[in-house]
């Protein structure tokens, strides 16, 4: 029998699958953070190698059946990148006294968009800590919109609202901006109930700024007007990844896949996508993705 691993890795953490040759799920593994442009190549390396090796000793099969493993991983866009990723888990599967038959690695927007249309054409809008939308046209070209990171892109994502939301609550500090009910909770949840506390927080804590998307969003869930407003702007910029996505593939309609709980859950933000896409794009249709990211990894194992 031969199998293949696929792993959708993220900041946070990863996820491998064990398929074989049909996608059917021997076995699953989670691990690590693998965004070795934070944390490394090497301890990112560890982290697969060790991963793929505790599930091939839970699974009970040899190592020579394996045919193909691939990774999706953040930070692995661009070739160079990719390509210094997989010769340091090469190298380090060596120091283990292990050799990969065949291993590819890319974005985990890459994979996302193999699972998402099972290899099919279509596009995918990515909205988690950053956002990036894939396409794959009918020739299996490949088109990329947004991904330039939190400097100079990353619009609609939850950095990108997190942001917006610490500036709303740093402007109610100073008087110059109305009363947001995010500012009470960011003070109930974080101890933030001070201009001298939120600037503490943000440059010498390395608060995770995307993490309070979230409360913004529970605030424009309670009609707070100021966090309607942010949403409604990031949800624009969302909406025109997806006019640009309908341009470059040169299609009449455009089935697209969303992934991130920023949009796949019921929320204000979600739902001011949907209709803003809906009223003015009757050519889109948004469907749920075939297989997850992990299984997307699988399907470019394959096809190593």
């Amino acid at each position: 029998m031969n199998y293949y691993i696929g792993i959708d890795g993220g900041g946070t953490k990863s996820h491998l699958v064990l398929t074989d040759e049909n996608l059917n799920v021997i076995a699953e593994n989670r691990g690590g953070p693998t965004n070795f442009l934070i944390i490394g190549k090497e301890t990112v390396a560890k982290t697969i190698v060790d991963l793929i090796n505790n599930t091939v000793k839970q699974a009970g099969i040899n190592y020579d059946d394996i045919k193909g493993i691939f990774i999706g991983t953040t930070g692995a866009g661009r070739k160079n990148n990719a390509d210094d990723l997989k010769n340091a888990i090469e190298q380090y599967a060596k120091s283990q006294g292990f050799t990969y038959y065949k291993l590819g690695v890319d974005s985990d927007a890459r994979t996302a968009l193999e699972g998402a249309f099972a290899g099919g054409p279509g596009s995918i809008l990515i909205a988690g800590t950053g956002s990036i939308m894939f396409g794959k046209d009918a020739n299996g070209n490949i088109h990329r919109i947004g991904g330039f990171g939190r400097w100079i892109g990353d619009e609609g994502s939850g950095f990108s609202i997190g942001r917006k939301g610490f500036i709303a609550v740093a402007k109610e500090f100073d008087g110059r901006g109305s009363e947001t009910m995010l500012t009470k909770l960011l003070k109930s949840k974080y101890g933030i109930e001070n201009s001298d506390i939120l600037i503490n927080k943000i440059y010498a804590e390395n608060f995770d700024i995307a993490s309070i998307s979230q409360d913004v969003i529970e605030c424009a869930n309670r009609d707070d007007h100021v966090c309607q407003q942010i949403l409604k702007e990031e949800a624009t910029e969302l909406f025109w990844h997806v006019v640009s996505s309908l341009k470059k593939l040169q299609l009449k309609e455009l089935t697209i896949s969303l992934i991130g709980s920023l949009l796949t859950n019921d929320n204000y933000y979600s739902k001011c996508f949907r209709d803003m896409t809906y009223k003015n794009l009757p050519q889109v249709t948004i469907a749920d993705p075939i297989y997850n990211p992990a299984i997307g990894a699988v399907l470019m194992a394959k096809n190593l």
